[in-house]
């Protein structure tokens, strides 16, 4: 039954991951809560359903025609190498006290995604360009971000390719699958040196997370609606993650 769920549960979380973010927050509750992996074995062992996640979406985004990277490759880079620090901070020190200062980003970005939502809902402007100063310095902690915690990354790169570079949210995501998965695979290397990925529990959470991921980029590759509800599941997950992170919940459960 715990298998089951762990399947189910990274299936739903690839969906999530693809068209929004903060799939890693299904996927690592499952890991400690489900199947009683430590936090830091957790945030290790979570990274091999992110990496098989983020490649089916991509070879399904890149069959459909969406996937171009010859716009992206500063950004790529920048993203990479922030990750790579990252997740050398996050082998030596614990995540939880970050968590606190997750929530309060989480507020900030449901009032930057419900205000004026016509900035999501546009098309790619192919002739922007980003002034590097500002860039730079937000790919670099993006990646810094994805390497040391990943939960909410996506939330925040998207923040940055749609309202900063001028990216529609379904372009924005195409590159967020493969840039993810890119640093994903570096991370996965520092976290086994370390002893802190459990390899038969990841590939678990792969199996769904990569049939989730490649179902959910095929369907928005083809559908005129995808900015529209990638929009909607944005607001969605951000506003379930605040009622989450503040414990409202058990409010509603009593």
């Amino acid at each position: 039954m715990e298998y089951l769920i762990a399947i189910i549960g990274a299936a739903f979380a690839g969906m999530v991951n693809t068209l929004a973010g903060n799939g890693s927050a299904i996927t690592l509750t499952i890991l400690t809560e489900v199947l009683g992996l430590p936090g830091n074995l957790a945030n290790g062992t979570n990274r091999i359903g992110i990496v098989a996640q983020t490649a089916g979406a991509t070879w399904a985004f890149h069959k459909n025609g969406k996937l171009d990277l010859r716009r992206n490759q500063l950004s790529i880079s920048l993203i990479t190498l922030g990750a790579v620090v990252g997740v050398l901070v996050a082998t030596q020190v614990s995540n939880e006290q970050f968590k606190t200062v997750f929530r309060y980003l989480m507020v900030v970005m449901l009032f930057v995604i419900i205000v004026k939502p016509k900035r999501w809902l546009r098309e790619t402007d192919t002739d922007h360009r980003p002034n590097l100063w500002i860039a730079i310095p937000a790919f670099l902690l993006l990646g810094f971000y994805g390497g040391f915690i990943q939960m909410g990354m996506g939330i925040f790169f998207l923040a940055v390719m749609v309202l900063g570079a001028k990216y529609s949210l379904l372009d924005a995501n195409v590159i967020k699958s493969f840039v993810v998965g890119l640093y994903t695979i570096v991370v996965i290397v520092i976290f086994q040196l370390n002893g802190l990925i459990d390899w038969k529990t990841g590939t678990l959470l792969a199996i769904g997370q990569t049939a989730g991921g490649w179902l959910t980029a095929h369907y928005a590759s083809n559908s005129p609606k995808a900015n529209i509800w990638a929009h909607r599941l944005l607001v969605v997950i951000v506003a379930a993650a605040i009622v989450k992170l503040f414990g409202w919940h058990e409010y509603v459960l009593q």
